[in-house]
């Protein structure tokens, strides 16, 4: 039975001392045998796990084309260091492939950047998760889904991939359910996490990333409080579709209501829907317009103590019209999904957080470019 080693102070949950030098652990590489050692040390969500061997992590660090000891940004809610090498165990753990350890890098990169407020989705009551949105050719590499079925149930490196990320939020990060993290239901996404890509060749705007800034291999981080299917069949124009979609994202329970001004939205169009919309609305910034349009209530259509609140906040426009976020730009818009029709994909947002896209280098691209 192959043998490895791991640190002794908290193993992959975040030890402070590189894993080369530390003191070690002795690990049995039979999953089974591994499964119980990590149950019991408080390392796992449930699932099966894979032997973080140090031949495995090497591995993955050295697919990451950095160097193990690299610090890609501190997590909270305990503030752990995540280094390459400890996200390199996470990801082992998780049975992500190695070759994704580029985009992993970058989705932690982005997570730690301030204007997501990673310790808010960590520790909140809501069921939010960073959902990570994939562009660029690395989309087919890692062959990430971004047709029918993106968001679950396709088989492939996504789930592997997203739980990675999960796993360094608790091994490193510390997240800990009824502890630190107060979310009073989770969800599925924290545990597989979301992973998803845009369907460029079927868009027909330039690709969400490109739009933010940054052009080919890249990721966009989103916290998501799940999933919402938006559906319709008697839409009989674009400008009747875009309202659907926009009055069905603006529910009034929605956290851009209850407590925050200043949150975003996300909308997923299917490639049939976005064709169909981008006829009437041929500009991206003229789609944002009319579903922004459209996320919004009359005041009266929300019960009393809500039309107090929403005016004490200045959530009430001149014309008695409480839109569910501040500017068109807030509704962030990617195109993925089947091509059956029928359907969008609405991602709320926990609050005032904001999406983040960062650039995915390359394991052969030196470090600064």
């Amino acid at each position: 039975m192959q043998e490895s080693t791991i640190d002794r102070s908290c193993g992959p949950s975040g030890c402070e001392v590189s894993w080369l030098s530390s003191q070690r652990l002795e690990i049995d590489d039979d999953p089974a045998a591994f499964a119980k050692l990590a149950t019991d040390a408080g390392w796992g969500d449930g699932l099966p796990l894979i032997p973080p061997t140090e031949g495995r992590v090497r591995a993955f660090v050295a697919a990451s084309g950095r160097f193990p000891d690299e610090l890609l940004g501190v997590l909270p809610p305990r503030d752990g260091r995540c280094t390459v090498e400890k996200l390199a165990v996470n990801a082992v753990m998780a049975g992500a492939p190695a070759e994704a350890m580029p985009l992993l890098c970058a989705a932690i990169e982005a997570s730690v950047d301030p204007g997501l407020d990673l310790f808010s989705l960590n520790t909140t009551t809501s069921s939010v998760v960073p959902g990570v949105f994939v562009n660029g050719p690395i989309r087919h590499a890692l062959e990430l889904p971004m047709e029918a079925g993106c968001f679950g149930g396709v088989p492939g490196t996504a789930p592997a991939i997203g739980r990675a990320l999960r796993l360094a939020m608790r091994n490193v990060g510390g997240q800990k359910i009824g502890e630190n993290s107060k979310s009073v239901f989770g969800q599925p996404g924290r545990v597989t996490g979301i992973v998803v890509a845009e369907w460029e060749e079927r868009s027909p705007w330039a690709p969400l990333a490109e739009r933010r800034g940054v052009a080919g291999d890249a990721v966009t981080v989103y916290g998501c409080i799940g999933t919402m299917d938006i559906a319709d069949v008697a839409a009989d124009s674009a400008r009747s579709l875009v309202e659907l979609i926009g009055k069905s994202l603006a529910y009034p329970g929605t956290n851009a209501y209850v407590s925050h001004w200043g949150a975003e939205s996300m909308v997923c169009l299917a490639p049939p829907w976005a064709d169909r919309i981008a006829a009437d609305f041929p500009t991206i910034e003229d789609t944002q317009e009319a579903l922004w349009h459209a996320a919004a209530h009359p005041i009266d259509f929300f019960p009393e103590p809500h039309r107090v609140w929403l005016r004490e906040r200045d959530r009430v426009d001149a014309q008695g019209i409480a839109h569910l976020v501040e500017r068109p730009e807030q509704i962030l818009v990617m195109v993925c999904g089947g091509l059956g029709n029928l359907h969008a994909m609405g991602l709320h947002n926990f609050g005032p957080t904001r999406a983040v896209t960062r650039p995915i280098r390359s394991a052969d691209e030196p470090a600064g470019t």
